[in-house]
């Protein structure tokens, strides 16, 4: 194999004239290949590029096309190549360059995006900040990062946090963006005047800086190469298990993994003509690649909320009329639930696109059967860009699997326990990742870098197999494995057992405490509305789905279960609820 300039293989490989025995060989080495949809190369060479350059390559060719919808307020890619310019010169005045470090805390808004590409256009790298976070743990973001300046917005929900990092030493410099400007001229008026509890009042001065007044200039920003090796971002993990660990993001990694999304989908995402509905949170791995670099990628128009509300997202699609929509599982089963769905005009969707979690079947087939739109299951993580796995959307397909590597990624089943030994197909595995989307390692910690590796493939920490087609079947998280007596019990086959039930719309299963067995299964279940089962009716159902020692010991229904700040169903506030339970 011929090495990439990261330092990871490039699968150029069987370079023979005689293609029957290339296409046998490589079927052989790769499976998958034996299933890849038409017009797909798994073999394709991608460009490693400095992002912004992607970004004035889309300015140059589609100047005049609208690059973002928020609220009813448009932007024109040359509108945001110019505002990113006076973005990177105003950052460049207060000391960014190459290396520095810059906390974006934003929900999805115009600013994200501008503040994103003049960040990597002044050297600097990107240090993306949920808004939910407490305090203290963006504080401890921002020190892992060694971040000083930190853009965001005058909200209720960020500026306060931003502030108290500045008046605790934290930081040094917060950038402050008016968000009533980034509404059209009478919805702005009429937030400030109805929602203004939603912001915050500042003044400027210790340390609080007008984004207004540093943007205006005349863009003239000094000029120098990115390299394209150089880290773009510092993607921090979720930290469900423990520390948030910083994945360092290269320019490479991330333009290449956006080029292998696009490669997936030929013929279907048309440059200039797409409109793309951004509401998963751009600080997410999933939709600073799948939304935001994706649609700059391709000139598309970026139609934001910076949250999701059922109510306001349908009527966003029946006015904006979105081409491509990518979410988390919740998301569409949330839509799919909606009792007038039919009065809401889906028809604009060409595909939709699900990840961030395991799209449980009923979910994809109620959102199909609703929508008439194709729903595919991708997989990835935050330390590969994030995309590594994503099922064709025409052409072979295989229920409950996340699909087939996409092209330039290598996958490695390992055995569990022993990384170093490879498992046959059909034998479940640790998944491992090759390709030049996977991270450098981890932000100031090469002993969790090195625990991550074996030789160049990345441990993703998921339990899957491949059938002989070469797609992959994710069985579970390995922290989420539950050892009852001895026996490896899966969360989530249980998980799509219950799902099968008409009357259920959201479960979560966890590993308790059992005297007898070690651990057991535990079912919380969300019902549908006006929906009602028993107990005992749940485990009679379950019976003729899974095994005795897979049944639940004990099944809570609850009226919502915990989720993720992007959406997705939680487990860690079930597991610690347990776990100060008296045992």
């Amino acid at each position: 194999m011929e090495t990439g300039m990261d330092g990871h293989q490039n699968p150029q490989i069987l370079e023979t004239n005689d293609n029957d025995t290339q296409a046998g060989t490589a079927a052989t080495t790769y499976p998958w290949l034996r299933s890849y949809p038409a017009g797909v190369d798994w073999f394709q060479v991608f460009e490693p590029k400095a992002l912004p350059v992607a970004l004035e390559e889309t300015v140059a060719r589609f100047p005049d096309k609208p690059a973002s919808w928020f609220f009813g307020k448009t932007m024109t890619y040359a509108e945001l190549g110019a505002a990113v310019d006076r973005a990177t010169k105003a950052l460049q005045g207060l000391g960014v360059r190459e290396g520095t470090r810059v906390g974006l805390l934003f929900p999805n808004c115009p600013a994200f995006v501008i503040f994103y590409y003049a960040t990597l256009k002044a050297g600097g790298t990107v240090v993306s900040l949920n808004p939910l976070y407490t305090v203290p743990e963006l504080a401890y973001q921002v020190k892992d990062a060694g971040a000083k300046i930190v853009v965001t917005a005058d909200l209720a929900a960020t500026l306060p946090k931003a502030k108290a990092l500045v008046d605790n030493g934290t930081l040094d410099t917060v950038i402050v963006t008016p968000f009533k400007k980034m509404l059209p001229g009478l919805k702005g008026f009429l937030f400030g005047l109805f929602k203004g509890k939603d912001l915050a009042t500042w003044t400027p001065g210790r340390g609080l800086l007008s984004a207004e007044e540093l943007l205006d200039n005349d863009g003239h920003y000094d000029r120098s190469a990115i390299d394209v090796n150089a880290v773009a971002a510092l993607q921090y993990t979720g930290g469900t298990t423990g520390t948030p660990k910083g994945a360092m993001l290269t320019h490479s990694n991330l333009s290449i993994n956006v080029q292998q999304a696009a490669a997936w989908f030929p013929g279907l995402a048309i440059p200039g003509e797409e409109r793309f509905f951004c509401v998963i949170p751009f600080f997410h791995s999933f939709a600073m690649t799948g939304l935001m670099n994706f649609a700059i990628l391709k000139g598309a128009q970026m139609i934001m909320l910076p949250r999701f509300e059922l109510k306001l997202a349908l009527k966003t699609i029946d006015q904006t009329k979105p081409t491509i929509m990518a979410g988390v599982p919740t998301l569409f089963n949330a839509m799919a639930k909606v009792p007038d769905i039919k009065k809401h005009d889906l028809s604009s969707l060409k595909f939709c696109i699900s990840g961030g979690a395991a799209l449980p079947l009923e979910v994809r087939r109620d959102f199909e059967s609703v929508s008439g739109c194709g729903l595919v299951e991708g997989y990835g993580l935050s330390e590969t860009s994030p995309v590594t796995h994503i099922n064709p959307l025409t052409g072979p397909k295989k229920e409950c699997s996340i699909g087939l590597p996409v092209p330039g990624t290598e996958m490695s089943l390992r055995k569990l326990g022993d990384p170093q030994e490879e498992v046959p197909l059909g034998e479940k595995g640790e998944i491992c990742i090759r390709g030049p989307q996977v991270m450098k390692g981890y932000w100031n910690k090469p002993k969790e870098t090195a625990d991550t590796f074996v030789g160049e493939f990345f441990r993703t920490g998921d339990v899957a197999y491949m059938d002989e087609d070469g797609f992959t079947y994710i069985v579970d998280r390995i922290k989420d494995l539950i050892i009852c007596s001895g026996f490896n019990v899966y969360p989530r086959r249980i998980e799509e057992a219950i799902y099968e039930h008409p009357a259920v719309d959201e479960v979560t299963v966890i590993g308790v405490p059992d005297k007898y067995r070690g651990e057991a299964p535990k079912a919380f279940v969300k019902l549908r509305e006006g929906q009602q089962v028993t107990k005992e009716e749940m485990l009679d159902f379950l019976k003729e789905r899974i095994s005795k020692i897979e049944l639940p010991a004990d099944i809570e229904f609850r009226a919502e279960l915990p989720k993720t700040l992007i959406g997705k169903l939680s487990k860690k506030e079930l597991k610690a609820e347990e776990v100060a339970k008296p045992h």
